[in-house]
């Protein structure tokens, strides 16, 4: 970079100049503008007005000046020498004329009537991101983004709150076609724009999809201009943000000692002099290592008044702070549109992308748990193994050698696009006809070669291999009216049918026993081979409508007609209505609102609206069958028998919501606020029926059916600022969203579990009067000090002994029912991990080429469930604990948190209850970025239109009272083996010619 401004700079000549001056006013009042910015284009030569308007500068003969002010429009002058301005500036809004897209086609924001987020495309090319959901974090109130460290996830969006106990993700459309592929398929650097569609009078323009809210992106396209190439580069490097301690190998060596001794096991001679054993294996640290990324793109776009077209590469290398863990992406863009005729158009948008991602084998909890007396490498540099008693030393195979050794990779090939053609039928009326097509192939392999690792040893290499296709195709057809009429009235109509199906085939199968591990293909296992296949398929086709009316800017209507036919429903519920309407009416064109100086424009919005979630499976109208083999008269005979009872009237689940909303701005602009107060209510939830023992079904799987019920109810409120302009500028944006959600019916009184993780344990329950996935166990009540306290107490675990009983030392749980035993009984709800709030707050300075921006991001008031601790603060086995196991009770009076270390744990100290439950609030500094852009007057000898270079921070700090790695854990707010959120450190660089 130093190399680059040196360079740039030896071409640097400074033109002759003039001197220039004037006075800015305002013409709506003709007072001068204090603060008004003075530029000459296509340089970093600026001023800014005085207290009275006037202004001087600098500017070479024939130079155009650039005259701009908040809230106001900007005006351009050409210079034909020295001389006295006199400029006058209309008061404007920049940002309501921007263009939203909302679904079959776009409106200007000030004429928006329903609740819409965009995120401004500035976020995708001024920092580094391999992830649009990256940047939309934080960015969009009501809107709540959770994403993971492992390269090549994909973030979960939640939009209002969780709508149902099913699918709750939003619809992703993306240039018009509706799509379920990740979200990290698209290329950030190829993003125009990304609109969210919030309430139901937006999103039910989708009908049947819109439930759970709209996200709609749209991709770069040609401008009518000479040929730009633009390269974009950063380079970074990853760490976790924070680790959690394990016990070195003396601390965990007493605590082996005193858990085996408290639990009349007989201890570890090697263990004698814990202190003699030092540090040992740290597992984590060398689990977790710092890990490069870097990404390119080169695009290139322009075009003329009959063609235009926009073409872009990139790749993406991110390597993951788990060993073996990668993530490659190779993405090409091709937009186009040509103009055939005067009335008639061609074009195509079409994404692909092919992505490699290998993960090798490894479990983060597992390695926490991993024995640190244990080294990872023997003397000979092969991987050690566990050996001897597993009280003494666990039963944790070598998780540096499994995760090196056996091999896990997903590879993907993508296609997303459309193409289209558009009629202009007569004037104001258009027709365009689209087909999109989204092709899916990925394959996942698995290899697992001979090897002894004790105490679970892989004695036949293993082989599985999937193959997956998937191909949905879509077809558009509507027409579009647009008139003016007696310059007061404004329609927009739109009608059309949509037409999209999905077939989805499998094949996969795997086989032990191969003579080599240099021969990996099925065909040369020797063992018995297993295959398997499926397919499915689902179907929809829907009439839509839409009518935008607008009196003389200040009284708005929208009203929109959806009518979906899906496979997925029940032979007696095909088809699906979804209406929605909202009105607005912007006072400030009112006659009595001219004189308010203090605020330049003020909208109210109302809306209501139907939308569905039809992400209810394929086939669950019809009974499902399995196949088996069974002996009967001695003979193996197949069979085929039902396994859910059919639900001939299953139906999309559906939402009613309601939305009132004011949009303002105040002193020019200079202050933008939008508030939104919603009521979202889920009808229709899929829920299992209550089926009779009779039957025989009722111990197996049972039919699910529209009969749950669920609640959300919010406030919304976003600020905009211009702080200060000039020469120096400050943009403050904030954000902050409210959400209660609340189950109201389940069809029984008898709860939902959830997220049980294979644990033996259920974290969660859904409940009516409850929100979803509520924790729910028992209620701690610090520790017994001494046998008088546990004999005082409800009895917990009934015994001969402090080796099998409650005994001083144990947790103290809640006799809630008061009958005098801790049993299911006393179990309650625990922690809500919905937050009550979230937000994000973002400043953004600016001074001769120079940009600083910081952003916070945070939620408030939700629960956690730790997991991982039932495991590494239990203390009742080989593993590996958490340095918080140091404070565990040893005697009356030494703790009343961490209970006492004892094998077997009789008291069943780690049964689910509120010692796993923690805050899961955090404010986090999600971005720090510096840049630089050279100024034009550099950069036209060299024959670049722009160069920027910057360092950025991602997940620079976060303030947080939770234990575990880190408190983004995902939607149902459980912590269990979950890849930690990374730190990235880079610097990058775009350059445009």
């Amino acid at each position: 970079m130093l190399v680059l401004f040196f360079l740039v700079a030896a071409f640097y000549s400074k033109a002759q100049t003039v001197p220039v001056s004037g006075k800015v006013y305002s013409k709506d009042n003709n007072t001068g503008l204090s603060g008004a910015t003075v530029q000459v284009k296509g340089s970093s030569v600026k001023t800014i007005t005085d207290s009275l308007g006037v202004f001087k500068i600098n500017a070479a003969k024939g130079a155009v000046l650039i005259f701009s002010y908040v809230g106001y429009d900007n005006t351009e002058i050409k210079l034909n020498g020295a001389g006295d301005l006199t400029i006058q500036l209309a008061p404007g809004n920049k940002s309501l004329q921007e263009v939203v897209v909302v679904g079959y086609g776009t409106v200007k924001k000030k004429d928006l009537t329903g609740s819409v987020a965009s995120v401004s495309t500035k976020e995708f090319n001024s920092t580094p991101i391999s992830d649009a959901g990256q940047a939309v974090e934080g960015k969009a109130a009501g809107v709540q983004v959770m994403s993971s460290g492992a390269p090549g996830s994909n973030v979960t969006f939640r939009i209002r709150g969780t709508g149902t106990i099913n699918n709750a993700d939003p619809l992703l459309v993306v240039d018009g076609v509706p799509t379920d592929a990740p979200l990290n398929n698209i290329n950030p650097d190829d993003i125009a724009s990304l609109d969210i569609l919030k309430d139901a009078s937006a999103g039910a323009i989708y009908g049947s999809r819109g439930a759970n809210g709209v996200i709609l992106i749209t991709t770069k396209k040609g401008k009518n201009a000479k040929g730009q190439l633009s390269f974009n580069f950063f380079t970074g490097w990853q760490n976790a943000a924070k680790t959690v301690q394990m016990l070195n190998a003396a601390q965990f060596a007493a605590l082996n000692n005193e858990m085996l001794a408290n639990g009349n096991q007989a201890i570890n001679p090697a263990f004698a002099k814990p202190d003699n054993l030092g540090i040992g294996t740290n597992w984590l640290s060398a689990l977790l290592h710092t890990a490069p990324m870097q990404k390119y793109t080169l695009s290139l776009s322009g075009g003329s008044d009959k063609y235009t077209y926009y073409l872009s590469g990139s790749y993406l290398d991110q390597q993951g702070i788990v060993v073996t863990t990668r993530y490659k992406r190779y993405a090409l863009q091709f937009n186009s549109e040509a103009k055939v005729l005067d009335w008639l158009k061609f074009g195509n948008n079409i994404t692909f992308t092919a992505d490699d991602k290998p993960s090798g084998s490894y479990d983060i909890r597992s390695t926490m748990a991993s024995n640190p007396v244990q080294p990872i490498y023997n003397k000979d540099g092969s991987y050690s193994n566990v050996l001897g008693n597993p009280l003494w030393y666990g039963d944790i195979t070598n998780q540096i050698g499994s995760a090196n050794i056996n091999q896990n990779d997903t590879k993907g090939y993508n296609v997303l696009g459309n193409v289209y053609a558009e009629i202009a039928l007569a004037a104001g009326l258009k027709f365009k006809s689209t087909g999109g097509i989204q092709a899916q192939f990925w394959d996942s392999r698995s290899w697992a070669p001979v090897y002894n690792f004790q105490p679970n040893p892989q004695t036949q290499a293993y082989l599985s291999e999937q193959y997956n296709k998937s191909l949905t195709f879509l077809w558009d057809n509507y027409f579009t009216y647009d008139k003016t009429f007696a310059t007061d009235h404004h329609l927009t109509l739109m009608a059309g049918t949509s037409a999209q199906n999905n077939r989805y085939d499998y094949m996969n199968g795997n086989i032990v026993k191969f003579p080599s591990s240099i021969t990996q293909q099925l065909n040369d296992g020797t063992g018995v081979a297993n295959i398997g296949g499926d397919a499915s398929e689902w179907a929809l086709f829907s009439l839509m409508g839409r009518a935008n009316y607008t009196y003389q800017d200040k009284y708005l209507l929208t009203a929109t007609l959806r009518r979906d036919g899906s496979s997925r429903f029940g032979a007696d519920n095909k088809y699906g209505i979804f209406p929605s309407a909202s009105v607005a009416w912007r006072i400030s064109k009112e006659n009595f609102f001219k004189n308010i100086q203090l605020i330049n424009d003020l909208k109210l919005r109302a809306g209501y609206g139907v939308t569905g979630n039809q992400n209810i499976g394929n086939y669950a109208f019809a009974s499902a069958l399995n196949v088996a083999q069974v002996n009967f008269n001695n003979n193996i005979v197949s069979m085929v028998y039902p396994l859910v009872l059919p639900n001939p009237n299953v139906q999309w689940e559906q939402v009613e919501q309601s939305n009132i909303g004011i949009d303002a701005s105040f002193l020019h602009s200079r202050i933008n606020l939008s508030v939104d107060a919603y009521l979202k209510n889920s009808t229709k939830m899929l829920v299992p029926a209550v089926v009779p023992v009779t039957t025989g079904y009722s111990s197996t799987t049972v039919p699910s059916i529209n009969a749950g019920n669920m609640q959300n109810k919010g406030i919304e409120i976003t600020v905009n600022t211009h702080n200060l302009t000039g020469n120096f500028t400050w943009n403050t944006d904030f954000n902050i969203a409210f959400n209660q959600n609340k189950i109201t019916s389940l069809n029984s009184s008898t709860p939902l579990y959830v997220d049980n993780y294979g644990l033996n344990a259920n974290f969660g329950i859904d409940a009516v009067g409850h929100p979803a996935n509520e924790f729910y166990g028992f209620v701690t009540d610090g520790l017994f000090q001494t046998q008088t306290d546990v004999n005082k107490h409800a009895v917990q675990q009934a015994g001969t002994s402090k080796y099998n009983s409650t005994s001083p030392g144990d947790i103290r749980f809640k006799d809630l029912n008061n009958d005098g035993v801790i049993n299911a009984g006393d179990m309650t709800y625990i922690g809500n991990p919905n937050p009550q709030f979230i937000y994000g707050l973002g400043n953004s300075f600016s001074y001769k080429g120079f940009d600083l921006s910081v952003f916070l991001q945070g939620i408030y008031g939700n629960k956690i469930f730790n997991a991982n601790n039932i495991y590494q603060e239990s203390m009742n086995t080989g593993e590996n604990q958490t340095v918080r196991t140091n404070q565990r009770w040893e005697g009356a009076g030494t703790g009343n948190y961490m209970p006492r270390a004892i094998y077997g744990d009789p008291n069943n100290n780690s049964r689910v209850s509120t010692r796993y439950i923690e805050n899961g609030s955090y404010l986090r500094i999600k971005n720090i970025t510096l840049g630089y852009t050279f100024p034009k007057t550099i950069l036209q000898h060299i024959k670049f239109s722009s160069v920027r270079i910057y360092a950025s921070c991602n997940n620079v700090y976060t303030f947080t009272h939770y234990s575990g790695f880190d408190p983004e854990v995902g939607v149902n707010g459980v912590d269990y083996s979950v890849y930690p959120v990374t730190r990235t450190m880079s610097v990058g660089i775009n350059l445009n010619l």
